[in-house]
Order: C-alpha cells, then sequence, then structure tokens
C-alpha cells in the first residue's frame, strides 16, 4: 500500500498522456470545403438531386447509374421531381461541374477519398470531342 501515491500519480500522467492530442485539438477543426460551382450549376439552382444528398450520396447515385447503363442498358434517370436526366458523368455532371479540380479534386483531396471515375472517364469529354 506504500505504492498507492504512485499508482495514483502515474494513472494521472498516463491519462493525460492518451488524451493529450483530443483537448489540445478541441475546437481548432477546420471546416469543411465547399466545392467551386460553375456560372452554369449556379444558374441551374439544382442538381440532380438536392445538395444535401449530392454531398452525402453522390458516389452511389454514381453507382447505380453505372449498374443502369452497362449491365441494364437504361440511359435516362428521372429524379424526384419527374425531371429526366442522361446517365453520364462526362456529360451530364461535368456539363455542369467542368472545372473538375475545383469541384471534385478539391473535396475528394479534403476527405483523402480516391474515386475511381477518372481510370474510365475522360476530365473534359467536351475537349477531347
Amino acid at each position: 500500500m506504500n505504492n498507492k501515491n504512485k499508482i495514483i500519480t502515474g494513472l494521472i500522467i498516463f491519462i493525460g498522456i492518451i488524451t493529450f492530442p483530443f483537448w489540445y485539438n478541441m475546437g481548432k477543426a477546420a471546416p469543411g470545403i465547399e466545392p467551386e460551382l460553375s456560372a452554369k450549376a449556379r444558374a441551374a439552382k439544382k442538381c440532380v438531386r438536392s445538395a444535401s444528398y449530392m454531398k452525402a450520396e453522390h458516389m452511389q447515385l454514381l453507382d447505380a447509374w453505372r449498374e443502369s447503363v452497362v449491365r441494364k442498358g437504361e440511359r435516362i434517370y428521372v429524379n424526384e421531381e419527374g425531371k429526366q436526366f442522361n446517365m453520364s458523368l462526362s456529360n451530364t455532371c461535368l456539363d455542369c461541374h467542368s472545372n473538375k479540380a475545383q469541384f471534385c479534386d478539391r473535396c475528394h483531396d479534403y476527405a483523402s477519398a480516391r474515386p475511381y471515375c477518372w481510370d474510365c472517364h475522360i476530365d473534359n469529354p467536351k475537349e477531347k470531342e
């Protein structure tokens, strides 16, 4: 029982060291990055789906589009408002969001995401025509 004070002191130091990163960085988190919209995207005011949906679920939507186009041969997407869109990353998405570096790469770099979209799709399809 002589070591009681040493054990308590050691536990306090241990807990302090383990929790140091949390309390040292408290309140220092950087805000998330907002993608830079092109003039055409700002004028449209509405994407294929709502902005909140697209921020959270765009990859799931693109995967569903890929499945529909490649496996089923369906090329038309109808959103919740009944508006039709061509299921094409290169021609639908990049038509409004034409600056890949300012729109796609900026958020993906912030999130440390490495999407495989560009393995098949060219960055600017209009440039290659």
